[in-house]
């Protein structure tokens, strides 16, 4: 699922895009661009989609001035763009997760490691194409500097566009330390092109001998700087994915403990989004986007319809393998509404409301009439069936 998203860095307005799987996600990522890039950049998009299918979250986002997101660029430095970073993994903690995993390209690649200790969730860190020291940057505009110095500003070509580059942007880059990188304490993948003519593959050597263990390092062989190959940022996702499972366990292996039979709903963002665990199982439940929730598992009507849903399919494979009923699928659909019934009949007066689920059920399969009755039969005595049309007590205690 594919949500845009907006939150405020020095009370400026950043634009960004949520993707997330369809189960319930191994772990958030934040994915910071390259230099004067965006979050449509074909890496961070490329890149992006493929971690969700392999099941991780990805937010990305445009930095100030940049993209979609409000502010001017020339007021920016590579401290605002930390500060940005900072926002954006505020943003994600209060409402879904904390980024368990930090991924920057290029200059992205240098901010996620200068941020990522103030980020104590953050298990693993990972940059594609990055600099060893932010001022590095410096090479792009290299023509540019003596004028920068002087006027204090100039209008540099990067990419086929013009940006202003401020004095105070190339001060504030000779103010950054890399030594942060030995105090990292976080898992580390260092993702580089031998042949990358932007940033040469020397920088990745010297983040790899600064940073302590564990550290892991990934070719990227013919790739360019960019990654405008499909296959590259293919690569990219799919290495980076089975390098995160040694640090990330998977959606679902870090159990609540809950008795066998029950389950336990609670809360996650303090809006709709519930967390639910079973004894052996963890989802989500939502709210749709239009109604205020975020969309990212199904209403609590959803949850009811798919509990008679799977109670009925279960119930008729379980029946026809055991007669020899050639039943080869089975498929329910359901809907829940509430009626009004008029019927003098069945009112003690006014208008009465009733709670109606409509189940149809396709079966497909060489079955004669009297087989298809029989299962029709069978589907009205299915468990869940019974306990809705049965007058179910709920019995409710606030603990103390």
């Amino acid at each position: 699922m594919r949500k845009k998203i907006s939150f405020t860095s020095n009370n400026i307005k950043l634009q960004g895009l949520l993707e997330t799987p369809a189960g319930n996600p191994r772990c958030y990522a934040l994915f910071a661009h390259c230099f004067t890039c965006g979050k449509d950049s074909i890496a961070a998009s490329r890149i992006s989609r493929e971690l969700v299918k392999r099941g991780i979250a990805v937010l990305r986002f445009d930095f100030t001035g940049l993209g979609s997101s409000d502010g001017d660029f020339s007021n920016t430095n590579f401290s605002s763009n930390l500060e940005d970073l900072q926002a954006a993994c505020n943003f994600l903690r209060e409402a879904y997760d904390a980024p368990a995993v930090l991924i920057g390209h290029s200059l992205g690649g240098a901010a996620v490691l200068a941020m990522a200790q103030e980020v104590p969730e953050a298990k693993a860190v990972v940059t594609i194409g990055a600099p060893f020291e932010a001022n590095h940057v410096e090479h792009t505009f290299a023509s540019s500097i003596d004028e920068i110095q002087e006027q204090g500003v100039a209008a540099v070509d990067l990419g086929g566009r013009k940006f202003n580059i401020r004095k105070q942007f190339i001060d504030d880059l000779k103010q950054q330390d890399p030594d942060h990188i030995k105090r990292l304490r976080k898992a580390l993948l260092i993702m580089h092109s031998p042949v990358d003519a932007m940033v040469s593959i020397d920088e990745a050597e010297k983040t790899y001998s600064a940073a302590k263990h564990p550290k892991s390092f990934i070719s990227l062989d013919t790739a360019n700087h960019l990654l405008t190959k499909r296959e590259d940022a293919d690569y990219v996702a799919e290495a980076l994915t089975g390098w995160i499972a040694r640090y990330i366990p998977k959606a679902g292996t870090e159990k609540k403990s809950v008795t066998k039979g029950h389950i336990v709903v609670e809360e996650r963002d303090h809006v709709f989004t519930q967390d639910v665990y079973s004894d052996g199982h963890h989802w989500l439940a939502d709210e749709p986007t239009s109604i205020g929730g975020s969309d990212l598992g199904p209403d609590p009507y959803e949850h009811l319809l798919a509990g008679l849903g799977t109670c009925t399919n279960m119930t008729l494979r379980l029946y026809a393998n055991r007669t020899s009923i050639p039943l080869k699928n089975v498929r329910v659909r359901l809907s829940h509404q509430r009626d009004y019934v008029k019927d003098a009949e069945t009112c003690d007066g006014g208008e009465v409301q009733i709670e109606k689920i409509t189940r149809a059920i396709e079966v497909e399969g060489e079955l004669s009439v009297e087989q298809k009755k029989k299962l029709l039969k069978i589907a009205n005595k299915c468990p869940v069936h019974r306990s809705l049309e049965n007058k179910m007590l709920v019995e409710t205690a606030l603990s103390m």
